[in-house]
């Protein structure tokens, strides 16, 4: 908008000062030939009274000359009056551009909500495109992908870049730690022990623990003898290996009984404790007690272990060091994903219905939030545009057909005129 406003012409490539040349020596050219066709028929008129008493058939060329000349005039007239005074005089209606501004902003935004931001309008024109589909297929090349992962990357590290630890320790301190001071620690362990133990999810996790509890008292069985050893000191050191070995031995069968059976018993106590410990986690007032005093000592800690400085820190090193190498891990990951989401909208027609569902959901809803604020906008920088900057800049789009009604209004004007002249002709006899 600052095109009309006059404040960052500075800034404007040169291709804009060169089309705007153009434009404005076409005007140029353009007025010229419509006044050299004023005063073509002007001096046509003038002849003709000069010398019409010796030749009598010079009332034809000097009825198109009159009607010519006024034809042209009128024209003139209208035409500047869109834009300026005629003549720097004040004559009312004129200069009707520059007058009428703020009307014309007030009718532009009015005529865009009405015409072009209805929710029918909008919606009925995006229902047409699958647009989940057309995204599916575009995200699919891996180049438009790369390109998008690119921009992405280039976000992020300049986003990192340009973030100090101020920045960070504001976003901790007013966004993330109030959310954490009401974080119910306890419930939140008690959700995730749940989600984990849904549908025995949690039963290889449980088989890979026994196993390495196996692993572990096979590798240590000599700590274990060394310790019962030093326990007992009246008993002698073969009766204590055997008793150690034994014992281990008969631990590591019971491990591997219950992991080799699903309903062995100590599985089964297992998951009583768990559901047990799911259900204190969730309700009981000691754990949420516990919960958010553990926060506290987190939060507490994180402020005066200076976390700000050192995450940002390690997180800049991390990233801006690979994003700046040709393979970069954050780039193909994102390029990856991005293809991956592709070829997924592609292959199920039931997502790219959501998908297409939600957009037109998310179009109406903004057209219906948002289209008056975009209206009023519209309407609020049309008026702050500069009154006789934007009447140039109209006059330099549409004068050269501006100047073409001067130019046909004075044949027009002419043609009447002899037609006019004829009439009369034939009244008169």
């Amino acid at each position: 908008m600052s095109f009309f406003a006059g404040g960052s012409d500075g800034a404007r490539p040169a291709t804009a000062y060169a089309r705007e040349n153009h434009k404005a020596g076409g005007l140029k050219r353009m007025r010229r030939t419509a006044l050299c066709l004023l005063a073509l028929m002007i001096a046509l008129l003038f002849a003709c009274v000069a010398w019409q008493v010796d030749h009598s058939w010079l009332a034809w060329p000097r009825a198109f000359a009159e009607a010519g000349t006024v034809g042209a005039i009128a024209d003139w007239y209208a035409v500047v009056a869109l834009f300026r005074h005629p003549l720097g005089l004040r004559i009312p209606h004129t200069a009707i551009i520059p007058q009428s501004q703020q009307r014309i902003a007030e009718s532009l935004g009015n005529f865009v909500e009405e015409n072009f931001l209805t929710p029918e309008l909008i919606v009925g024109r995006l229902s047409g495109h699958d647009a989940a589909q057309a995204l599916a297929r575009w995200l699919a090349q891996p180049a438009n992908s790369r390109g998008v992962a690119d921009i992405g990357a280039n976000a992020v590290a300049g986003l990192l870049e340009g973030i100090d630890e101020a920045d960070l320790q504001w976003i901790f301190d007013r966004v993330v730690i109030p959310q954490l001071r009401t974080l119910d620690v306890s419930r939140v362990a008690g959700d995730v022990l749940k989600v984990l133990t849904e549908g025995e999810r949690h039963q290889p996790w449980l088989v890979h623990g026994l196993e390495a509890l196996e692993n572990w008292l096979t590798a240590n069985v000599e700590m274990i003898k060394a310790k019962f050893s030093e326990a007992s000191r009246y008993t002698p050191a073969p009766l204590d290996a055997y008793i150690v070995r034994k014992f281990v031995e008969g631990i590591i069968a019971l491990l591997r009984e219950a992991a080799a059976s699903p309903d062995h018993e100590l599985r089964r106590q297992f998951d009583e404790s768990l559901q047990a410990l799911i259900v204190q986690l969730q309700t009981s007032a000691v754990h949420r007690r516990f919960g958010k005093s553990l926060m506290r000592d987190c939060i507490r800690y994180f402020r005066h272990a200076d976390y700000y400085r050192v995450l940002l820190d390690r997180l800049r090193m991390r990233v801006i060091a690979d994003l700046g190498h040709e393979q970069s891990a954050v780039r193909d990951a994102l390029a990856s994903m991005l293809v991956s989401l592709g070829k997924r909208i592609r292959r199920e027609p039931a997502l790219r219905h959501k998908l297409n569902a939600w957009w037109l959901a998310l179009a109406h809803e903004l057209v219906v939030r948002y289209g008056p604020q975009l209206s009023a906008l519209i309407t609020e920088v049309v008026k702050d545009w500069n009154a006789d900057e934007v009447s140039r800049k109209i006059e330099a789009e549409i004068g050269r057909d501006l100047q073409y009604v001067r130019i046909n209004g004075t044949f027009v004007g002419g043609m009447v005129g002899v037609l006019l002249h004829a009439a009369t002709l034939v009244v008169m006899r």
